[in-house]
């Protein structure tokens, strides 16, 4: 794209399009995720699934750690198949039609809806990130505040999505809740389509695609295996299979940490590397620890705190009662508020020569997101003894997480780009996702944990995450001090 085009706000027009499309998207997804693990463990009686809170946190997890998961091969099938542009388009129709099957009141549609919502976000999602750095040129000093201002759409769709599935939850129904989730994918997708010429030369086809024999034999592949899918799904409904999701959430955390130490072992030890990048692939190892970890104690979010703030907060506030949902808005405001206050700290200490490492970052961070669940520790005592607590409990822990993750989030995907031996780039980002997923799943089996029933041991499942998080955060921190200086070295030649 032309430098010259500053159509939005000094931007490229075509980063309008994407802003407001991933805006509502997200609006729709984090809309959604807030109601899942509420739904699954409501009663019968109060129209929801009746599970166990161990079966339903598990499965919340399985679910984003699958969207996380099928970014791979979501980013795979634009680049060889079908362009950025038409898998963010068939991505988002998937993913609204996923949502407007969530919204037929019927327990056997749902796990087809979460299924239709996993795959087209793991169309769109890596894609449409993608297509913002292609608005740019190599040479584009604007590229790095056109993130920050399609991060910030991200923040704007999830506190709509928050607040308006929240309210419908509360004041409709949860199917209702569903249905506002599909609506606002709808507004995204035809958003999308009314200003696609702003992108036009953008992801409009694949960098790097098959010819027509090998995109024929790869479709048929991909059709066997969503027909694969489709029936294990089938025979799950009629009883033939009997799936333990605890069970399987176990199975898949382990596989995809095998998966994660098998590839970046294999690059490590085959990949003819230099020295100086094996040393920068074991500063990157622990960044990628320290991410798995984050994410299992940051996404308690949608599950155990979420079931805290329905069962054991004060949520009136006069005659009004605030929806469960609405507290996890309290990250993504955070996260708005802050986020030119962490930009202008890291500049400013860079300009003192104070520039921390990598890994001194993301430790720190895990250890901030750690002290959230001590003020949670002290929260579920007051619950233990029959007390509803205040909400500033909640609040003060989203903030402590939000903190921690903008000291962990931004810098591990800088350290991902620029501590990985450039021609595996591409395949370390794909790995470094798989902390995402593993994070996710520990996630929700950690939150199975999380019995409303047996609230006396609350308090010791958020001492144990995190005193472990914070240990993992103060090893990482002392290893960081022995690889500190070739790391600032290499934080300060891109300065």
């Amino acid at each position: 794209m032309s430098s010259q085009d500053t159509g939005f706000f000094g931007h490229p027009k075509g980063l309008s399009t994407l802003f407001f499309t991933e805006m509502w998207e997200r609006m729709s997804y984090y809309g959604m995720r807030a109601l899942l693990v509420l739904f699954m463990t409501a009663s019968l009686q109060q129209e929801g699934l009746g599970f166990t809170v161990a079966s339903a946190a598990a499965i919340y997890g399985l679910y984003t750690g699958a969207v996380y998961f099928l970014g791979l091969p979501g980013g795979w099938i634009a680049d060889r198949l079908l362009g950025g542009q038409k898998t963010v388009w068939y991505g988002g129709i998937i993913i609204m039609c996923g949502h407007i099957i969530l919204a037929i009141p019927s327990q056997y549609s749902f796990f087809i809806g979460l299924i239709f919502v996993a795959f087209g976000t793991g169309l769109l999602k890596p894609n449409i990130s993608a297509m913002v750095g292609q608005l740019y040129d190599s040479e584009d000093e604007r590229r790095d505040s056109g993130y920050a201002i399609y991060y910030m759409g991200i923040n704007i769709g999830s506190v709509i999505g928050y607040y308006v599935c929240g309210y419908f939850m509360e004041n409709a129904g949860w199917h209702y809740a569903f249905g506002a989730a599909a609506v606002g994918m709808a507004v995204g997708l035809i958003q999308y389509r009314k200003t696609i010429g702003n992108i036009q030369g953008v992801g409009e086809a694949p960098t790097n695609p098959f010819t027509p024999e090998q995109a024929k034999k790869v479709w048929m592949g991909i059709v066997l295996l969503l027909s694969g899918v489709a029936a294990i799904t089938a025979l799950t409904y009629v009883g033939v299979i009997v799936i333990n999701p605890v069970i399987l959430a176990q199975y898949v955390a382990v596989a995809f940490t095998v998966i994660f130490f098998a590839y970046y072992a294999l690059i490590y030890f085959k990949g003819n590397l230099s020295e100086d990048e094996k040393k920068k692939m074991w500063a990157l190892f622990f960044v990628c620890v320290a991410s798995a970890c984050f994410w299992s104690g940051f996404e308690q979010a949608g599950s155990s705190l979420n079931l805290f703030a329905r069962d054991y907060t004060d949520r009136m506030v006069g005659s009004f009662s605030i929806p469960t949902a609405w507290f996890q808005s309290a990250n993504a405001i955070f996260i708005i508020i802050l986020s030119p206050f962490f930009a202008a700290l890291w500049i400013n200490l860079a300009k003192r020569m104070l520039t921390p490492s990598y890994n001194l970052k993301c430790a720190i961070g895990l250890v901030i997101m750690a002290s959230g669940f001590l003020v949670m520790f002290m929260a579920s005592q007051y619950a233990a003894q029959g007390l509803k607590v205040a909400p500033y409990w909640l609040i003060t822990t989203y903030f402590l997480h939000t903190v921690g993750e903008l000291c962990l989030s931004p810098v591990a995907l800088s350290a991902v780009s620029r501590l990985s031996p450039q021609r595996f780039a591409g395949q370390m980002m794909g790995v470094f996702v798989l902390t995402y997923s593993i994070g996710n799943i520990i996630s929700g089996l950690l939150a199975g944990n999380f019995d409303p029933n047996k609230v006396e041991e609350m308090p010791n499942l958020y001492l144990q995450i995190s005193l472990f998080s914070i240990g993992v955060g103060i090893i990482i921190a002392l290893l960081s001090l022995k690889s500190k200086h070739w790391e600032q070295d290499q934080q300060l030649s891109h300065s």
